[in-house]
């Protein structure tokens, strides 16, 4: 990142709003929509710029040969094994760095967004039961302006005229309807819904127009799933 803020301040300018909700110590969970693949850079940006450097989650893949093993470990991210039979086993990682007192960050779709207009799509429920589970605060953070950079699967960036990178953090999500209860499939989907809703209001507020009613869903689409790098 000390490479990156140097291009990120030419090439771009900054909309941050919200930068009072993300707390200054303890354990917190980030949830962000996803539109472009330079998303970590300008979240990492906001949060690293507020003394909250932010551990993604990466496949446990990524950690067991050099290079990407170095890269990972040294900027401390987390191993999330994706063939674990135990969903909440498979996320204890993320659970022990919140208890630490680190900034988590998830992207709940899991990839970027297929929305046909780029709204939030349906999300995996892994932020749902992470936040359950640890009990730290949910920070909602939509961002717009990424996707106008570098489009999702665009092999070159659009790096000019100079893009503004507009990035809202919301208070926590309220998830008291779901704590103390059996992490059911039902529940976790009514969580991650709940989470989801949050961030596509923001992205509303940032975009000036209304979010859709209900989450593009991939699968009922037909859209191909992928397995992405960060959960």
């Amino acid at each position: 990142m000390s490479v990156v803020k140097p291009l990120l301040f030419l090439l771009t300018s900054k909309d941050w709003r919200g930068t009072e909700n993300i707390p200054h110590e303890g354990g917190i969970l980030v949830a962000a929509n996803h539109v472009s693949e330079i998303d970590p850079l300008v979240v990492g940006h906001f949060l690293i710029n507020l003394h909250r450097p932010p551990r993604f989650l990466a496949k446990a893949e990524l950690f067991r040969k050099p290079p990407m093993k170095w890269i990972c470990e040294g900027a401390k991210q987390i191993p999330v094994s994706r063939h674990a039979t135990d969903a909440s086993a498979a996320l204890v990682p993320a659970v022990e760095a919140l208890e630490r007192g680190e900034c988590v960050l998830i992207y709940p779709e899991g990839s970027a967004t297929r929305d046909p207009k780029l709204w939030p799509m349906k999300a995996r429920t892994g932020i749902a039961r992470v936040a359950l589970m640890s009990g730290a605060p949910v920070i909602p953070i939509a961002m717009w302006g990424p996707e106008a950079i570098l489009p999702y699967k665009a092999r070159r960036p659009k790096l000019f005229p100079r893009r503004t990178m507009h990035v809202l953090a919301g208070p926590p999500v309220d998830l008291s309807d779901y704590v103390g209860k059996p992490l059911t499939a039902d529940l976790l989907h009514a969580a991650t819904d709940t989470i989801m809703r949050r961030i596509a209001d923001q992205l509303s507020e940032l975009r000036g127009e209304p979010a859709p009613a209900d989450f593009y869903d991939m699968k009922a689409a037909g859209s191909p799933v992928e397995h992405k790098e960060t959960a």
